[in-house]
């Protein structure tokens, strides 16, 4: 499996970056991705979305060729969206503002909320509910909310809570595997026709 992490902080070094590398070493250590990237919101940035992207503008082309690239590559994604006033980031709404050409289209996803307290559920219905419509990724029912981030998923493991996360994500990456054999065979089978149906309703 090819997999793109898309870690939706607008902060460098954040406890969604933590989460991300900590996915990472997880799909390595259970032999679930053969390639694994992390595009990190807080380290890279996007401009606001802005209509010159559908004309083509040649600066917003260079900006976005090497992610897209990334993003075709993949098989399936993680997304990780910290919770901002109860909210998914700007950053990573705006992220997806910018994919319309297939790049996403009909690929698994598992969405993962990082909170620095009790909360998460926010982000995970927020972006169940709206960003998905044109750019067709696909959310596995399945998610995971990272909560008290701070204090679990470090080098040494936590009390229950930490053990109880770790292996949900085991089950959860294990899971995801799974949905993107089965999604490759959907993207395959001639049925999509993105040109036609480019948005959708």
């Amino acid at each position: 499996m090819n997999l793109a992490i898309i870690c939706g902080s607008q902060q460098p070094d954040s406890q969604s970056l933590k989460v991300a590398h900590f996915l990472k070493q997880r799909l390595e250590a259970l032999s679930l991705s053969e390639q694994c990237s992390v595009i990190d919101l807080g380290e890279q940035p996007l401009a606001l979305w802005d209509p010159s992207i559908w004309q083509g503008n040649p600066e917003w082309k260079a900006i976005l060729t090497p992610i897209g690239e990334t993003l075709k590559a993949a098989d399936a994604f993680i997304v990780i969206s910290p919770e901002y006033h109860g909210m998914v980031p700007a950053a990573l709404k705006n992220f997806f503002l910018m994919w319309g050409g297939g790049e996403l289209a009909h690929k698994p996803a598992l969405l993962v909320a990082v909170s620095a307290s009790v909360g998460g559920a926010y982000p995970i219905a927020e972006l169940r509910m709206s960003s998905y419509k044109n750019n067709r990724i696909s959310y596995m029912p399945e998610h995971l909310i990272v909560r008290n981030a701070s204090k679990v998923l470090n080098e040494d493991i936590g009390g229950e809570d930490d053990k109880k996360l770790r292996s949900r994500i085991d089950y959860s990456l294990s899971l995801l595997s799974e949905y993107s054999k089965a999604y490759q065979g959907i993207r395959e089978s001639g049925v999509i026709d993105l040109k036609t149906w480019r948005n959708g309703m």
